[in-house]
Formats: C-alpha cells, structure tokens, sequence
C-alpha cells in the first residue's frame, strides 16, 4: 500500500482539465482528414484505387471522403502525387448522423445534442453497456482506456457497467458478426427506455475492412438504431470522449 501512495506522489496529477483545456495531440496521430480537390487534375484516380474500404469516391464530380468507412490508413496519401488528401491533428470526429460524416459532401458537421429530455436525464449520469460484437480488440482496448487516470471518464457521470439492466446505453464495438448478431439484440432489448447507443469504430459504423462479408457483416444500424457515430480505426479516447459530450450537451 506504501509503495502505491508513492508511486502516486510521484505521478502526481495527470488527468487533463479537459474540455476545458484541449489536448495535444503527437506528431503522428491521424485525425480529421482535408480534401483538396483544388489539387487533384482530371481524371486522377490514385488515392481511389488504393483505397481499402471504399471511403473515397467521386460523387457529381467531387471528391469525397465517408469517415463511417475510413480507416485512418495513410495509403491514400502516399499514392496521391498532389496532395489531394491529408490528415489533421483534430481528434474531433464524432457525429449524428452517417451523411455528416461525409466530408465533401457539404452536410458533414459535428454531433449535435440529444433533445432536451434525454439531455437532462443522461447529461449528470449515463451508464454504458459495452458489446463487443466481433471486434478486433483495439476499440475495446481503447474504451478500456478511458477508465484510466489521464481521460477518467468517470468524472463527467460516464460509467461502463456489466448489466444492461443497469445501463442507459449500449457502446457497440466490431462489424456485428453472425455470431454476436443475436446477442446484440437480446443485450438492447433488456435496455430500459429511454436508451441510446453508441456505434465506435469503423466497423462498428459500417463493417469496416470487412464490408460486404456475409459472415462480419456491415455495421450496428442495420439492427438498431444508432444515437452516436465514433469514426477511427481505433477511435482515440479523446474522440470518443469529445462525441459523448457533445451528445450530452456537456461543452
């Protein structure tokens, strides 16, 4: 126990002050893409042919990038001679809706606030019912994370809790599988109303890498409805915790 108290000591406060104060992100983290469509010449296909999911297209002659399929890759930058697409340091993603998730497409913004009612009943007090629905680890690993003393999710009224008899919400990780398909449900259904869910990462968004595959399947809201889009191939605990707050009405 002596020895815990002084590990502590010397530690000393690591949990960031944040919204309050913004987190630094590395050099190399990969957030928030930019197009420059201004860049790219006629007919150039490069970094849409090396994309793996899908997330780039050209819609109407524009370049467009869908986050809900992004895996924060750096292939389409590589193969892009013009510096047609970069990646930010912004750790904000986290939206409503799938199409604001679509940069280029001239609706893409931040989430929004649940309505008044749910804002005020989960806004002091949301408990989470994490399901892992044939994920690879690394957005579970990541949701761990927040727990830990630097993110302490905890302080904001946010809890990830073992029964969804006692959860507001589900937190779904994983491309839903044919396996966990049923235990998605059954997990939502034993949810109280009123509920909310949480779809974090790629594939949870939309299948991720496995797209398409019969056996991964493409998502969360083709079998419930989804409150709240966390893009990342893992999504960064800062991006998870910015989109739960701005669902919440807490910034």
């Amino acid at each position: 126990m002596l020895e815990i108290i002084a590990e502590r000591l010397r530690q000393k406060h690591r949990t960031l002050n944040f919204p309050k104060v913004q987190p630094v992100m590395p050099d190399r983290f990969r957030g928030r893409p930019e197009l420059h469509p201004e860049r790219c010449p006629e007919g150039c296909r490069a970094c849409l042919e090396v994309c793996p999911t899908g997330a780039l297209a050209r819609i109407g002659g524009h370049l467009t990038l869908d986050l809900c399929r992004c895996l924060f890759c750096p292939e389409c930058v590589a193969a892009c001679p013009h510096g047609g697409v970069a990646f930010t340091r912004d750790f904000r993603l986290a939206g409503r809706t799938r199409q604001s998730l679509v940069l280029g497409s001239g609706a893409e913004a931040l989430a929004t606030a649940l309505d008044a009612r749910l804002a005020k009943l989960f806004g002091r007090s949301l408990k989470l019912r994490e399901v892992s629905a044939g994920g690879c680890n690394a957005c579970e690993a990541d949701a761990n994370v927040l727990t830990t003393l630097v993110f302490d999710i905890g302080r904001f009224g946010i809890e990830f809790v073992a029964s969804p008899r006692h959860a507001d919400g589900l937190y779904v990780t994983g491309p839903v599988t044919g396996n966990m398909r049923e235990a998605l449900l059954k997990t939502y259904a034993a949810l109280p109303e009123p509920k909310i869910v949480i779809a974090a990462g790629a594939c949870a968004i939309s299948g991720g890498p496995f797209i398409g595959l019969p056996e991964a399947g493409s998502g969360t809201d083709p079998h419930i409805p989804v409150d709240l889009y966390v893009p990342g191939c893992p999504p960064h605990p800062w991006t998870v915790l910015d989109g739960l707050l701005r669902l919440l009405n807490r910034l």
